[in-house]
């Protein structure tokens, strides 16, 4: 844990809820303790069932908030003063009651309020049986939570207190320390400070007719996490977006909506002159239909079409030939067989500086899911392996290599 001093002096409210995996947040809220943090407990009255206050009194050396006020005392307990007091909040293990309600504001109890309250970065880590985890309601309840600016440590697969075995378990607490230590020292991480970003992400639409189109499987979340991540280290980043839902956080974050690759094209070498960094981390369409047809392709009365295909530009060849000394572009490459070696070619060919080569091999990478597994390549044919992890995470990897030189 590289990052660990990051967390020296930042005070964090731990939020522990009523699931088999709160034994786990005494090992976590040492972990904290140990890098210096300062920690206060806040529990849901159904955790205390699965783990006692006094354990994590005695933890963190502070007592524990449970209720609205103590009942021998009428001691009131101030959540806004805790929402104002923490640098960031960290809730594990949540379960999917507690994920419900955060999403959709039910304030019945301490740790939900002093959520409402937070004006810090607030950390998630579900902890649930496989279904739960699955059910509609959960998965629409994490969106809500993702799109509100909280950041979700997603669970692992393995086995539950169930018996079944299949993704629910909370994060191990060694890792939940990593991801926060690492949210921090990226933050006082001003590499990129003054400094003009130009970020692709999603996937291009290539009209067929006004209803069909070519397009791919890209959610635009890798993308999206670069241009967070780069913003949080102090850059101006312009954020170049196919047809995704997903939203922007930081204020630092300018977007223009594309939807084909011919207008992601015109947008980037609009933005490109300026910046002094450009990641090419779209999925943009090789090909596109020669003529699009104005009128819906009726089943009913053609003969079955033949669809002619044409090349779309290469949007990051036609930035590399544009490129200036001192300007660094990075590319992204998704091979299926001789990876390494066909990401260096395009490297080369594309006049790139750096390219990123994500995984087909890894379960969890890759279109659509919120972790990713990649390679970073250099001109000097250095590899860097970054293994499977949230794609926030990857992106701090991916940053960090690609500034470490410039």
């Amino acid at each position: 844990m590289s990052n660990l001093s990051a967390l020296q002096g930042k005070h964090i409210v731990l939020g522990i809820t009523g699931g088999i995996a709160a034994y786990k947040s005494a090992t976590l809220l040492r972990l904290f303790i140990k890098a210096g943090a300062e920690v206060q407990v806040v529990m849901t009255p159904s955790a205390k069932e699965f783990i006692t206050p006094v354990t994590l009194s005695a933890l963190s050396q502070k007592p524990v908030v449970s209720e609205f006020f103590t009942a021998n005392t009428g001691e009131w307990h101030s959540h806004v003063d805790l929402g104002l007091w923490a640098d960031c909040m960290v809730i594990a293990p949540a379960t999917a009651s507690t994920i419900g309600k955060m999403a959709n504001g039910v304030a019945d109890n301490m740790l939900v309020t002093t959520y409402l309250s937070a004006k810090s970065q607030v950390f998630v880590a579900p902890a649930m049986d496989l279904d739960m985890m699955a059910h509609p309601s959960t998965t629409r309840n994490i969106e809500s939570l993702k799109s509100y600016g909280n950041i979700i440590i997603e669970p692992q697969s393995g086995f539950l207190a169930s018996g079944l075995t299949g993704k629910g378990r909370m994060e191990e607490p060694e890792n939940i320390v990593e991801v926060v230590a690492d949210f921090f020292a990226s933050r006082s991480d001003s590499s990129l400070a003054g400094k003009k970003v130009l970020v692709t992400a999603g996937p291009t639409y290539e009209k067929i007719d006004p209803v069909r189109f070519i397009g791919n499987y890209s959610s635009g979340k890798m993308g999206f996490a670069l241009a967070e991540e780069c913003a949080a280290r102090g850059a101006e980043v312009t954020l170049v977006a196919g047809p995704v839902a997903l939203t922007t956080h930081h204020p630092s974050i300018r977007r223009i909506d594309v939807e084909s690759a011919r207008e992601m094209l015109d947008a980037c070498t609009a933005s490109f002159p300026d910046a002094e960094i450009a990641i090419m981390c779209a999925a943009v369409a090789d090909y596109r239909p020669e003529q699009m047809t104005d009128k819906k392709i009726k089943r009913e009365h053609t003969e079955v079409p033949t669809l002619r295909l044409v090349k779309n530009p290469d949007i990051a060849a036609t930035l590399g030939k544009a490129k200036r000394p001192g300007q660094v572009l990075v590319g992204f490459a998704l091979e299926t067989d001789n990876e390494v070696a066909n990401a260096v070619e395009k490297l080369e060919r594309k006049n790139l500086d750096y390219i990123v080569l994500n995984s087909m091999r890894v379960a969890g990478a890759g279109f659509g899911t919120d972790t990713n597994a990649v390679s970073i390549i250099s001109p000097q044919g250095t590899v860097k392996d970054v293994p499977l992890m949230s794609k926030d995470r990857v992106a701090g990897e991916i940053i960090t290599a690609i500034t470490q030189k410039n």
